[in-house]
């Protein structure tokens, strides 16, 4: 059976701003696969495809993976999601594009597809608040879990609750790294955001509230735009 050709939809949002969080949410409501190029990546290196291998090459260099390498993951991975689940509109992407470039990648690419995107979500908190989640972030080691000294504590504090290691905190996730991680979000993603704003594709959203107003206000921005 033929798939319809897909619509698209970007999230983007400062580090902090819980876009992850969000497109897990949101994905499924509107009938979207959350493809997320950051888990994407490390999932295709461990499979030892032939894609993996090409992909880890670059890994292994300390090189930049090409952007037109990292669009043929992308979709490649949407293509598999929609023959496995045919009623999927399409893809709600997270973690890509980072720059002008990679975004004009893959409009070139969907284009080509016959696709489009219908909407880019911008996720927005202020620097502070953004800071403050960052800097207060302790992960497990050992299992992964992830806490926040504040907003997500574990019950016995510096211990996960999942496997009794001691947590620790990634050496950027110190406020003086944050800042600086924050300002390249600035310089290398503020100019896509402003790029898709001509294209009348942006729609900015409220995050500096709880999860699930977040959420709600992300079903009804896109609303009129996934159907």
């Amino acid at each position: 059976m033929s798939v319809a050709p897909a619509t698209h939809v970007l999230i983007m949002g400062p580090q902090g701003a819980g876009k992850g969080t969000q497109a897990a949410l949101v994905a499924p409501r509107l009938d979207l696969v959350h493809v997320s190029t950051g888990d994407l990546f490390r999932e295709v290196m461990a499979s030892g495809s032939q894609l993996g291998e090409e992909i880890r090459g670059y890994y292994d260099r300390g090189a930049l993976v090409p952007d037109a390498l990292t669009v043929r993951m992308l979709l490649d991975r949407i293509d598999q999601m929609r023959r496995e689940h045919p009623a999927l509109r399409g893809a709600l992407i997270d973690g890509f594009p980072r720059n002008q470039a990679q975004a004009e990648a893959l409009e070139t690419a969907l284009t080509a597809r016959g696709e489009r995107l219908v909407a880019v979500i911008s996720v927005e908190a202020p620097r502070q608040v953004l800071i403050e989640r960052l800097s207060g972030r302790l992960i497990c080691p050992n299992c992964g879990a992830t806490y926040h000294r504040e907003f997500n504590p574990p019950r016995v504090p510096g211990v996960c609750d999942v496997c009794g290691s001691a947590l620790t905190q990634r050496s950027d996730d110190t406020p003086e790294a944050v800042a600086r991680r924050l300002a390249i979000y600035d310089e290398q993603t503020q100019p896509v955001l402003a790029y898709y704003e001509r294209q009348g594709l942006l729609l900015s959203v409220d995050g500096d509230r709880p999860i699930d107003e977040v959420t709600t206000a992300i079903v009804q921005a896109l609303a009129t735009r996934v159907d």
